[in-house]
């Protein structure tokens, strides 16, 4: 989408060929219908929590159906707008599935089309892992369209989507089991963050299993582990990864080289193996964000077609998940930063935010900083807690600016809110 409009406006004669709807999986399977999920999750405890305020509220009653018909409206309208940009910008529109003949022709829809330049941008695909009775599961591109609410789920995944939509299922009165096989949540993330979500989701009921690993489906659901336990559910969920979609496209006859897992793989200038193909977002397997795509976009219109040779900077991309609690980071782990620059000073907090003092409510927000203890730059701003990613994302600026602790420490909080914490931290954790 964003490759088109922008190459588009930069003079480029444009085509595009979607055999689906438009957004991609963001729009239609991703980041918007997610966020919506999450935030009707979230009321049930915004419920309670009005009542420690003097709310008198009556019974809340959650409507499954309801939620999906006014999500699939709103998705509705998206891909009518994004078609409409892309229509307005000049593109020509292809509503066929395409595959890559040679350099410098594609077919779609029986027709052959030839061009300058071939971009790939057709993301990645949820997998589930070849266990017997794995047709009885789903992914999440089925979890936004389900026909009803399972009483029993169980999410099987340790990566943000399967936290995200434990949480949601959680918060929707759902029987909720999330299972990882390995020792810890959130592997690639800091460390001190997947030990604090998981017992803040705990907390709030989710039933989380770790070095646990389905190893059989059968009709029902019954789930046999490896260990041999059995579990029964009305659902299961598989987030265990995805893969590039490039399955069928024609890239390797074209002399496309793939990585092992099917990856497009570029240059710094998202350039394949064949100078004329080009290839961004998830089917490249980069860093495998929204906002990147759409940067990596724009930064491949500069290249091809206004003479900007325009590399993309993926250092220092913030990213947040979307579970309850909120989880936001940025920059360097304690762990990656100890790698790279030996001796670094680190500061936590953890506390209970004002919000939920009246009602007795025990999360507990927990935010850390990673500084190199020689220059002072602050390499790493990480966050639990409620709205992480409205506040790292702030805070990201900093981080990417190069900031050091003596500027944040300079920088007055805003009080009372959660966010000024990242300001006040003084003690260095031992």
């Amino acid at each position: 989408m964003r490759a088109s409009r922008v190459a588009a406006s930069y003079g480029a004669r444009v085509a595009v060929a979607e055999s689906d709807r438009f957004g991609g999986t963001c729009v239609n399977v991703g980041c918007i219908p997610k966020k919506l999920f999450s935030y009707a999750a979230h009321f049930r405890e915004d419920f309670a929590v009005a009542k420690s305020f003097g709310w008198t509220l009556g019974e809340p009653r959650f409507d499954w159906r309801t939620l999906i018909v006014n999500k699939d409206r709103e998705i509705a309208r998206l891909n009518g707008v994004y078609e409409s940009l892309l229509a307005t910008a000049g593109a020509q529109i292809l509503r066929e599935r395409a595959t890559v003949i040679d350099a410098h022709t594609v077919e779609a829809g029986g027709r052959r089309y030839t061009a300058k330049h071939i971009l790939v941008a057709t993301g990645s695909w949820p997998q589930i892992p070849d266990i017997p009775g794995r047709e009885l599961a789903i992914t999440s591109n089925e979890a936004f369209a389900l026909e009803r609410l399972p009483r029993r789920a169980l999410v099987v995944g340790g990566g943000y989507i399967a936290l995200e939509f434990a949480s949601i299922f959680n918060g929707l009165g759902v029987h909720t089991t999330l299972v990882y096989r390995g020792p810890r949540l959130l592997r690639g993330f800091d460390a001190d963050l997947g030990a604090h979500i998981t017992q803040e989701m705990r907390k709030k009921g989710v039933d989380i299993r770790l070095q646990t690993n389905p190893a059989q489906l059968e009709p029902g659901i019954r789930v046999t582990y490896e260990d041999g336990a059995t579990q029964d559910v009305d659902l299961v969920m598989f987030a265990t990864g995805r893969k590039p979609n490039t399955a069928g496209l024609g890239l390797e006859g074209a002399g496309v080289r793939l990585a092992p897992g099917g990856a497009v793989v570029v240059d710094a200038h998202s350039k394949s193996s064949v100078a004329s193909i080009h290839a961004i977002g998830d089917v490249t397997d980069r860093l495998n964000l929204t906002p990147v795509a759409t940067a990596e976009a724009m930064a491949l219109a500069k290249t091809l077609f206004r003479g900007e040779p325009t590399p993309v900077d993926h250092l220092n991309v913030p990213t947040a998940v979307f579970s309850d609690p909120n989880l936001a980071t940025v920059g360097l782990t304690e762990e990656a930063a100890r790698r790279q620059f030996g001796r670094i000073d680190v500061y936590k907090t953890a506390f209970r935010a004002l919000k939920l003092t009246l009602g007795g409510h025990e999360e507990r927000t927990f935010m850390k900083l990673v500084v190199d203890a020689a220059s002072q730059r602050v390499l790493g701003a990480h966050m639990v807690g409620p709205d992480a990613g409205e506040i790292i994302q702030g805070v990201a600026i900093a981080v990417k600016l190069g900031a050091t602790k003596a500027q944040f420490d300079a920088t007055i909080g805003i009080h009372p809110t959660a966010a000024e914490e990242f300001v006040t931290m003084r003690e260095k954790a031992t």
